[in-house]
């Protein structure tokens, strides 16, 4: 192992910046992207054709809304949406998230608008 890795503190990453729904990417993993994000109030329904999206919280309480019903989460949780499956998050005060993707995903997915980000790479 290269003696100058140091392992990455999400702490030390989500202490970096202030804003809601704009994905920083921390590392990346073969073809996929590890992003951070912090989430309050409700993003918007959308869906992602090619790929699942897989949500890890790791503060504050979520729901990720679906057609069919709410999956609540909380800190140390995980939910994976299926490809094709409309969603949309919702947190009521401010939490933490991180985010598996491949490389390129719109966080907005099939819909597009003003909550599309830039993806701003922190690693």
């Amino acid at each position: 192992m290269n003696s100058s890795a140091t392992a990455v503190s999400l702490r030390e990453k989500f202490g970096q910046f202030t804003e809601h729904w704009s994905p920083k990417k921390i590392a990346v993993l073969n073809d996929y992207e590890i992003k951070i994000v912090k989430i309050k109030g409700e993003f918007v329904w959308h869906s992602h054709t090619d790929t699942d999206e897989m949500f890890l919280v790791t503060k504050g309480q979520i729901r990720i809304q679906l057609r069919n019903g709410d999956v609540p989460m909380g800190p140390g949780e995980l939910f994976v949406v299926p490809r094709g499956v409309e969603h949309c998050p919702i947190a009521e005060e401010e939490a933490e998230v991180m985010l598996i993707e491949p490389v390129g995903v719109v966080n907005t997915g099939n819909v597009g608008g003003p909550r599309t980000a830039v993806l701003e790479d922190f690693s």
